[in-house]
This record gives structure tokens, sequence and C-alpha cells, in this order.
């Protein structure tokens, strides 16, 4: 029978193995977070602990260097006692990588080690995130705000669009959405 986390009726995580091994694809009741990447931004959205809405939760400063931005996700992440945490990965029209692609690959990698870092092993997943900025977009222009000025608001309502669209994958499937971080990380 597998250690039960005791605050949080489920499965306790395996320090020694990666949150995305054999038998890991099983969804599980708790929040997640989703990563909307940017050069000058990442964008952050939480679910509902039944996986039902994302919501928006912050803007961070991209911070290279300092990766400051990360200890804050990192803290967003124990706040929210998040169960999964997925990356939007920004594809081209034609499903292929590009320069954006691999930035958000190696702040997967990135977010995956920070959070075991604090003894945090949650499945960090890769998911398809074409067209979330637009969408987006799209979604504050019709509620009237301008886009210039909506910067930081649009970053939180990308990771909204890539949450909500794993929330409605996981529950047609019942396994979690996109890919694990370290198989795309790996290739």
């Amino acid at each position: 029978m597998p250690d039960v986390d005791a605050a949080h009726g489920r499965p306790a995580p395996d320090p020694t193995g990666p949150a995305d091994g054999p038998g890991a694809d099983a969804v599980v009741r708790g929040r997640m977070l989703a990563v909307d990447v940017g050069r000058a931004r990442v964008g952050l959205a939480a679910s509902d602990p039944d996986g039902l809405v994302a919501t928006p939760v912050a803007t961070l400063r991209r911070d290279v260097r300092g990766r400051r931005d990360l200890d804050e996700l990192a803290g967003h992440a124990a706040e929210l006692d998040v169960v999964a945490v997925v990356v939007g990965l920004p594809l081209n029209l034609r499903g292929e990588h590009t320069p954006s692609t691999d930035d958000a690959l190696a702040y997967a990698a990135a977010v995956r080690e920070r959070l075991a870092r604090d003894g945090r092993h949650v499945p960090v997943r890769l998911v398809d995130e074409r067209l979330s900025t637009v969408t987006a977009q799209a979604g504050l222009h019709r509620a009237g705000r301008r886009v210039k000025d909506s910067r930081d608001v649009i970053d939180q309502a990308a990771a909204v669009a890539i949450l909500q669209s794993a929330l409605d994958e996981q529950r047609r499937t019942g396994t979690w959405a996109g890919a694990p971080a370290e198989e795309e990380t790996d290739r």
C-alpha cells in the first residue's frame, strides 16, 4: 500500500523517483498550476481542487540571471499545494519547435528542479499552447481592454487558456494532459 500524505489524503510523492514515472498518468484530485512562459513575463493560473475551472494567479517578471521568478513560482505552488504543473509549449502552426519552444522546455526543466529542491515532486507536463496568447488577447479585446495596457493580464489569461484546455482534456481521458517535461527535454 503506498504511503499517504495524511495532511492531504492523497498518495505521498515518491522522493526517490520522478513524479512522471510508470503509473503516474492517473490524474489525482487537487489544484494544478499553469505556466505561460514569455521572454519578459511568466503568467500563472491555477485550478480549483476538483479540476473544473482555471483562474488567473499572477504575472511574474522573468529573471533569467537571479531566477527570482522560479522562487516566486515555487512559493505559489506551495501556497496552493499543487498536485501538478503544466507549462505551455509554444509550437508553430505546423506543430514544429521554435526558439520559444526551446525556452519553454528549459523553463519546464527549471521548474521541475526548483520544486524538487523544496521536496515538491509533482508532475510537470508540457501542453500545446498554440494560439493561447491570441485567444487571451481576443478575449480582452471583447471585454473592451486595450492589449498594450493589458500585457500582465494577457500572460495570466494565456495561462488560464492553457490550463483550461488541459483540465478539459483530463476530464475526457482520466490521464494527465500533455507530455512529461523530462521526455520532451531529452529529445
